[in-house]
């Protein structure tokens, strides 16, 4: 059987929210699976020394163009955010907290729920009561999400989570590993596709 594929997203990443509407049908063109895992670009660079995108002169005024031409030219509803780029800690404990109870075709629902508020309608994931309005949207108990995104479990699996990525090679998001073969970026598709075909290729002969 074929290994899943292993996405490793930040819910403040405009490749990424890209990403998550097609990384499902890509692992499906191949009868994958896909492993989502929320982590937090902000230790990441921290460890790296970096600035986020946005903040890096030239290149960053760039990246906000090249962000609303990406979804544009995928047919991906975008505007871009007031507040940009925000803390999503609260995001991604909840889906961790989703999938530990009711598994991850319902976290993979919430994850698309939350990047649509934020991406498409211009809504402050990093704000709790917003975070669990998407909860309560895709019919979840928000009373139970919003204790269970405060339990010790949840802080320590997003901690080690985001320690696993970095240690792992995870630098950027959307982040992909493909049988420990590690993709970075939404245009990195075509590469995954053709990739995987040769590997296809290869298998049969």
């Amino acid at each position: 059987m074929n290994r899943p594929i292993d996405f490793y997203f930040d819910f403040s990443s405009p490749y990424a929210y890209c990403a998550s509407t097609r990384i499902d049908a890509l692992g499906a063109e191949f009868g994958r699976e896909v492993d989502w895992h929320p982590i937090l670009l902000g230790p990441v660079f921290k460890q790296m020394g970096v600035a986020p995108l946005v903040d890096v002169p030239i290149k960053g005024q760039y990246a906000l163009h090249d962000f609303a031409r990406t979804a544009a030219l995928f047919d991906i509803p975008y505007s871009h955010p007031e507040r940009f780029p925000v803390a999503t800690i609260g995001a991604a404990r909840a889906m961790l907290w989703i999938d530990a109870q009711h598994g991850p075709a319902k976290a993979r629902e919430f994850a698309h729920a939350v990047y649509r508020a934020y991406f498409a309608e211009g809504r402050d994931i990093s704000q709790p009561e917003v975070v669990l309005a998407e909860a309560r949207g895709v019919g979840l108990d928000a009373e139970a999400l919003a204790q269970g995104m405060q339990q010790d479990d949840i802080k320590a699996a997003l901690k080690s989570g985001i320690e696993a990525a970095t240690a792992r090679g995870v630098f950027g998001a959307p982040f992909i590993f493909i049988d420990d073969e590690p993709f970075w970026g939404f245009d990195r598709f075509d590469y995954i596709r053709k990739w995987l075909q040769r590997r296809e290729q290869g298998a049969a002969t």
